[in-house]
């Protein structure tokens, strides 16, 4: 077990300190395990939410309605467990030394960038040629 890395409340991320250092990996591990719970604590709401709400309801608009919500509820849920695991993949490329690693490029992923989406796997310049890639083939 390795010990634990200390990080002042305020610490950011900064270019000026060497890419990936301990203080990094260890604010970016919890920045995820923060969101994994917060995702977790959520779906726990809903599924609660969504046993409270099968109930017979009588009128058929009300009941349209009410399924209208759940299936929303349900489809919420399933993006929130497939974010779930991406932030579960993260931790594991965190442990591996390869967070932060374009996956296609293997250049650094802007520190800006996974702040704001911790769970980036390419650069950004990567995942728009990606993108750009996916929609012609999608049009074929």
């Amino acid at each position: 077990m390795k010990a634990q890395t200390f990080l002042p409340d305020d610490y950011r991320p900064a270019e000026d300190e060497p890419f990936m250092n301990e203080r990094q990996l260890e604010y970016f591990r919890r920045k995820l395990l923060a969101w994994k719970q917060e995702l977790l604590y959520q779906s726990a709401e809903t599924l609660e939410g969504l046993q409270d709400s099968a109930r017979n309801v009588p009128d058929l608009a009300d009941r349209a309605s009410e399924e209208t919500d759940r299936s929303l509820e349900l489809r919420t849920r399933d993006r929130q467990r497939k974010l779930v695991s991406k932030i579960d993949a993260a931790i594991r490329r965190i442990e591996t030394g390869d967070y932060g690693y374009c996956e296609m490029t293997g250049d650094q992923i802007s520190l800006k960038r996974l702040d704001a989406r911790p769970i980036a796997t390419m650069t950004l310049e990567a995942q728009e040629r990606h993108e750009r890639r996916e929609r012609v083939h999608r049009d074929d």
